[in-house]
């Protein structure tokens, strides 16, 4: 079996759970409450406790080598930039609808589909090195969006918008469970058993029904308007940023583990905050819902391709 077709059979499953949620709001028409319900208990229970347990044993994981960051947001910036410019050259667009553009070619869904990939594709060895982005993906690109658009709307920088991105990073559930399972695991403690079993079981649970909430969550969104930018934004996506996160992993000669997440990671679909941030702005809307769907599609195929790619050269 040839490199792409393992990794796609391995991806395949998950995939298919996101096909299931989407079809159990529209062919089931399950209330949209449902799928908000759901996904607040992955991110203020499930992913938390799981990261938690994962990050408590802090002395027994491998060791990750921080240069990822380089890589991972590096590419960021470097897509950010590419894209504002493609924004601006193909679709006409002013610095705010540049920006939200640029968020999209760079925001992945690092949380509801990263870390099932990373579980099921690269093993547990490699969630340390996602949480570690994890930690930093919200704060730097948010950040990053949060000053370009405010400099492209008044020319300046708003210390308060920094802040208060920053707390809502640090009182973030997810980065919560992080950090705290992190100093837990500092102190050289055991989680007692009978706390322990219930926190596995918690992150048995986490990953498939992350998969399911997030197709329950894309079902929301239609690909009818705007779909010629929605395609442009799920291309760069999909296509650039794994690929200079990849030429900036093999520049700074990162290792193999730390190399297949951040092109992974980078090779993701587009994540739902994007949107959130396109409604916060009331700008490039229908695009951006558009390449939530595209780019989970898509990235079925490109993601496994990539990996695929990433392997056979690593082998080599």
């Amino acid at each position: 079996m040839s490199n792409f077709a393992l990794t796609l059979a391995q991806a395949a499953p998950l995939f298919l759970l996101i096909f299931v949620g989407y079809g159990l709001m529209r062919v089931m028409k399950w209330p949209a409450s449902m799928s908000a319900n759901l996904t607040q208990f992955l991110f203020t229970a499930a992913l938390p406790a799981m990261l938690f347990r994962m990050m408590s044993k802090l002395s027994q994981l491998p060791p990750v080598d921080a240069r990822l960051l380089i890589a991972f947001f590096g590419s960021c910036f470097v897509v950010f930039v590419l894209a504002r410019i493609i924004g601006w050259k193909l679709f006409s667009l002013d610095g705010v609808g540049q920006s939200i553009f640029g968020l999209g070619g760079v925001f992945s869904n690092n949380v509801l589909l990263g870390i099932p990939l990373a579980k099921v594709i690269l093993g547990d060895d490699a969630l340390p090195s996602v949480a570690l982005v994890l930690v930093f993906n919200a704060l730097i690109l948010w950040t990053l969006v949060t000053v370009s658009v405010e400099w492209a709307k008044h020319g300046e920088f708003s210390v308060k918008g920094f802040t208060k991105t920053a707390k809502g990073v640090i009182t973030n559930p997810i980065v919560a469970g992080i950090i705290s399972g992190s100093l837990f695991g500092l102190t050289g403690l055991s989680i007692p058993e009978f706390i322990d079993t219930p926190l596995a079981m918690l992150g048995q649970a986490s990953a498939p029904i992350a998969l399911v909430a997030l197709g329950m969550g894309l079902s929301e969104y239609g690909i009818k308007d705007s779909w010629k930018m929605a395609s442009a934004i799920s291309t760069v996506k999909l296509l650039l940023q794994p690929l200079i996160v990849w030429a900036i992993a093999v520049a700074i000669g990162l290792p193999e583990t730390e190399t297949r997440v951040v092109v992974m990671l980078g090779s993701l679909a587009v994540g739902a905050n994007v949107y959130l941030m396109s409604r916060q702005f009331k700008v490039l809307e229908g695009a951006v819902a558009g390449s939530l769907v595209i780019s989970t599609a898509l990235s079925t195929l490109t993601t496994p391709l990539v990996l695929s790619l990433v392997n056979r050269w690593l082998a080599h």
